[in-house]
């Protein structure tokens, strides 16, 4: 009887987790940069990238139940550079998170981030084993991490501070790496200030809630609306960029703001096109001073 119910339980746990995949992860893996004799079995970097697909896609990561058309999209991008063992990488990887705008056919990225540290071992023999709160490997770590974030990033823009219990999850995952793994992305020591655990530090930050509660109000109340009120559309925008600049005087360098204009310099100039001449001027102003990389850019604003 026992192993019936065992049986059983793992049946409701398979139907559970299928009608509660929130992702729709797109996953690539680069071998480009190995050498020639890393990269000739291309069975195994199939089956690698098969398995951190299923584990994004298949594993029920909320309680929230989502219908096929409302997963998030998001395409995880990993460049692998170097394998200094059978089955042992150095790499990168660039993640990027979409919603759609509603009334329209565009698609916003919501997270544009570059993880310069993604190193990790996998083997075909070595399973994906997850667990809160317990530490298993780099890659499973990761891509859990991974998880959370676009699960906060994703809700922080449909209600004020909805990412919370994620971003929680996400900064206890970096809490269990760092006692165990040498990796330097889960370290606040990083000096550059631009991995993992910058990241989650960000958004769980007191400091950070303005642009938060303005991450949410610029999508649900402008971006969702501009199509009927372009006008209001660029009041939340100016109204982030102000929450942003007073953050920035506070926290130069934060990762979370730089990964915002990686994904919404296009974006913004765009909204901001649309304006007045002062307006135009204003914007102007503020994204060249916040974002100084990208200044030929907005000086469309001004013609």
């Amino acid at each position: 009887m026992s192993r019936i119910l065992f049986f059983i339980s793992l049946l409701m746990a398979s139907i559970g987790a299928l009608q509660a995949q929130e992702l729709n992860c797109t996953v690539t893996l680069n071998t480009d940069q190995l050498a020639a004799a890393q990269k000739a079995d291309l069975t195994y970097f199939n089956q690698l990238r098969g398995v951190i697909s299923e584990f994004m896609n298949n594993r029920r990561w909320s309680t929230d139940q989502f219908a096929p058309n409302e997963k998030i999209n998001c395409t995880l991008t990993i460049n692998l550079i170097q394998s200094t063992a059978i089955g042992v990488f150095k790499g990168n990887a660039q993640l990027s998170v979409t919603r759609p705008v509603y009334g329209s056919n565009y698609q916003t990225t919501t997270l544009s981030f570059v993880d310069r540290n993604f190193d990790f071992s996998w083997l075909p023999s070595q399973p994906f084993f997850y667990r809160e709160n317990q530490y298993s490997d780099d890659l499973t770590q990761s891509l859990a991490f991974y998880a959370n974030v676009i699960l906060a990033v994703d809700y922080d823009s449909f209600s004020r501070q909805g990412g919370n219990v994620y971003i929680q999850r996400a900064f206890q995952i970096v809490n269990v790496a760092q006692a165990v793994s040498d990796n330097g992305a889960w370290s606040a020591q990083d000096n550059s200030r631009r991995n993992r655990y910058w990241l989650i530090e960000n958004l769980q930050n007191q400091q950070v809630t303005p642009f938060r509660d303005g991450f949410y109000a610029y999508h649900r109340l402008g971006l969702d609306a501009f199509a009927s009120n372009p006008i209001q559309a660029r009041k939340y925008t100016m109204d982030l960029l102000t929450s942003i600049r007073q953050i920035t005087l506070q926290k130069p360098g934060a990762v979370l703001l730089n990964s915002f204009f990686d994904a919404k310099s296009d974006e913004l100039l765009n909204i901001m096109a649309e304006g007045t001449r002062d307006e135009r001027k204003r914007a102007f102003d503020m994204l060249s001073f916040l974002d100084p990389g990208k200044t030929e850019n907005y000086r469309r604003l001004l013609n």
